[in-house]
This record gives structure tokens, C-alpha cells and sequence, in this order.
């Protein structure tokens, strides 16, 4: 008998620490282990998943954004935490809260050594981020006498670490693309190191990056995806644990007859006598509208209910006409049996996308690791 009784996520610590052992195993003794727990901890709660993290050995944690870092500290983390995305109009408050900026531009450079002066800052830790393929966000090879003038004249900051971002370490076919990054990223740093006088700590690999490209692993490892349970590979997600799995209940169960219509715009219309389940989750809560139609499913039963018509703002509808299922009972949206990345994928997205948009009004159940 299901104990759901609402539309829940449940966040599995046992997993969690599953997993990380699993990425640990993977990298070489001295390897730090950077574990990435931005965006809610990829859609669970973060706070909850860094206090676990810290508590079974991550060396770091990553966010996007300072706001992120300032919500860990004040729940009392206090391992170090880099900012992978910080803006200039935050870096006061990401001084005052111990956060380590990724600083990626000569505009973040200079509003940084600013900033960590007029605090009378003295070698405040930073990570200096170099494009190497992603063509995101990063300083490039070129610009490295320039940012050795800049870190040269302030006293304010020191480069603690020198990192860049594998742009297809998944993709087997782009194998020559990865390995002409990891060279280049090696070139920056030896580059860096002459010009500073001292080595900072490198950290490139990824997920992927960890598990494809041992050569990648420098001196730390960043880990997101893989830490809750995907590994963007088969044989990957084979050896890992989804830690989250939403939930919910079938609120009612109609019956349509041939040509009545389901949902806003009329969307489905049935040609022959349908029995429907309405259940109380829908695109406010992280199902894209994009899952309407038959393009997406939730399970009951362990049997595939596809949605029908439109995906409503507190509700889906799903087809339930060959599953024997009455109100109240358990629907599977995703969790470790049908993960996010099945899920995903038969809607043409990806797990990555599924998992961030579970909204925070949906019920967060931690079910702990008996460590």
C-alpha cells in the first residue's frame, strides 16, 4: 500500500551517498571531489543534499548564482563553495559570505578586485575560468598576459584555481573535440602557472569528464548530474541511483464516451469509450506542456498511462482505459525503476531539464541514509 497521498518528491539520501562513492571510485586518491548542487540541487533541496554531501566527504560544492551560495551558509555549510555564474552587483554579499567566485571576464576581474578591496581583502580565493570549446563563458588564451597585469597590481585576491568546461565528454563521436580541450586547458595552465609563479588547483572534468577521460581529472572533479543518478550513458545509469522519485495520486477517474472531449481547447477527443485519471500535478509543477498529447506518460500500476489533450497548470489527464486503477491510488511520474531520462527522453527533452522543473510547491520527503 503507497504512502503518497499528494504530489510528492521524495529525495533519497542512501542513493545519494551511492552515488558519490561510485564517482570517487573513479578518480585517483588526492582528486578533490567539487559536487555541483545548483539549481535546488538539480530540482531536489539543496540545502538538504549539501548538508549530506559535506557529511560523507565532498571537498567542495558549486552553485550558479551567489543568492544559491547564501542560502548554504546560512543553513551552516561550511565547506567551500564556488559560484559558478556570479554577477558584479552581488560579489559584496559573496565576500561577506565566504563564497568563492568562478571569475570568467576582465569585467568580473576588475569589479571583483574592486569589491574585495574596499572590504580590505588579502589573497580572497578565486577560480579563473578559460574558454576552450564551450564558447560560453570563460577568458581566452590570449587574454592571459592581461589578466597576470591585473592580478599583478592588487594584493586584494589570489587565483586559487584555474578551471574550463568539457563541451561533449558524453559524446563518443566528439572524442577528438574533448581531447583537444583537455589540451588546451593544460597549455592555459602551464601558461598561468610561469606567469604566477605558483600552480593553482585545475578543475575541468564533469560528469561525463570523470567517468570518459581520466587525463581530465587534474587536481578536482565537478560532479552534478551523475551525483543524482544519470550518467548521460547506459551502462552509466546502470551503476547509479536516481535519488529523486515524484509521485502522486489519482485524484478521479472518468469515464468518456465516443466523441466526448478532455481538457482546455478540447484537445482529446475520443473515438471510443475511454476511462481517464486526473491527477494533481501539471506544467506549474514541472510537466511541460509539451508532454500533452501522448507525448509524455506518467506510470501506474507499473503500466504506461500516456496524457491526454493538454497539460493544465494544477492538472494532467492520462489514459487509464487498460489499467486496473481506482481514486487514490499511486502514479509514478518518475523515480528509479522509470527514471527521468526514460521519461525525458520519449518527450524529446532530457533528464536534466525534467528534474530542475519540479517546482517548490510539490512536497519535498527526505528519506534518510542509515550511514
Amino acid at each position: 500500500m503507497s504512502n503518497i497521498q499528494e504530489t510528492t518528491l521524495e529525495i533519497n539520501l542512501a542513493h545519494l551517498s551511492h552515488n558519490f562513492r561510485y564517482i570517487k571510485s573513479k578518480i585517483a586518491n588526492g582528486v578533490k571531489m567539487l559536487a555541483v548542487v545548483k539549481a535546488s540541487g538539480y530540482g531536489s533541496d539543496a540545502i538538504v543534499i549539501a548538508k549530506h554531501l559535506e557529511k560523507i566527504g565532498a571537498d567542495y560544492l558549486a552553485v550558479a548564482y551567489t543568492a544559491e551560495g547564501i542560502a548554504l551558509r546560512e543553513a551552516q555549510v561550511q565547506i567551500p563553495i564556488l559560484v559558478l555564474h556570479p554577477q558584479p552587483v552581488n560579489f559584496s554579499k559573496l565576500i561577506e559570505h565566504r563564497l568563492e567566485p568562478n571569475v570568467y571576464s576582465f569585467r568580473t576581474l576588475q569589479h571583483f578586485i574592486k569589491a574585495a578591496t574596499a572590504l580590505h581583502q588579502t589573497d580572497y580565493p578565486v577560480h579563473i575560468k578559460f574558454n576552450t570549446g564551450l564558447n560560453r563563458i570563460g577568458f581566452s588564451n590570449n587574454d592571459i598576459p592581461l589578466i597576470l597585469s591585473e592580478i599583478d597590481q592588487s594584493q586584494a585576491l589570489k587565483i586559487v584555481a584555474l578551471l574550463s568546461h568539457l563541451a561533449a565528454s558524453e559524446d563518443h563521436d566528439e572524442k577528438d573535440f574533448t581531447t583537444t580541450q583537455i589540451k588546451t586547458f593544460q597549455e592555459i595552465a602551464d601558461k598561468m602557472n610561469v606567469g604566477l609563479g605558483y600552480r593553482p588547483m585545475l578543475h575541468l572534468s564533469n560528469t561525463s569528464g570523470i567517468l570518459n577521460y581520466q587525463k581530465a581529472h587534474f587536481d578536482m572533479v565537478r560532479s552534478g548530474i551523475g551525483l543524482y543518478g544519470y550518467g548521460n550513458e547506459a551502462k552509466y545509469d546502470q551503476a547509479l541511483k536516481p535519488v529523486a522519485s515524484l509521485k502522486s495520486v489519482i485524484s478521479q477517474i472518468h469515464i468518456l464516451a465516443p466523441g466526448d472531449s478532455l481538457g482546455y481547447n478540447r484537445a482529446f477527443k475520443a473515438t471510443d469509450t475511454t476511462k481517464t485519471a486526473t491527477i494533481p500535478i501539471g506544467h506549474a509543477d514541472g510537466i511541460s506542456r509539451n508532454f500533452g498529447k501522448a507525448n509524455g506518460f506518467v506510470t501506474i500500476g507499473q503500466q504506461r498511462a500516456y496524457i491526454l489533450g493538454n497539460v493544465c497548470m494544477d492538472m494532467i489527464m492520462v489514459d487509464v482505459t487498460q489499467i486496473d486503477c481506482q481514486e487514490g491510488d499511486e502514479v509514478v511520474i518518475f523515480d528509479a525503476t522509470t527514471n527521468a531520462a526514460q521519461v525525458a527522453e520519449f518527450s524529446g527533452t532530457i533528464s536534466y531539464e525534467l528534474l530542475t522543473a519540479v517546482s517548490s510547491r510539490v512536497k519535498r520527503v527526505v528519506i534518510a541514509d542509515k550511514l
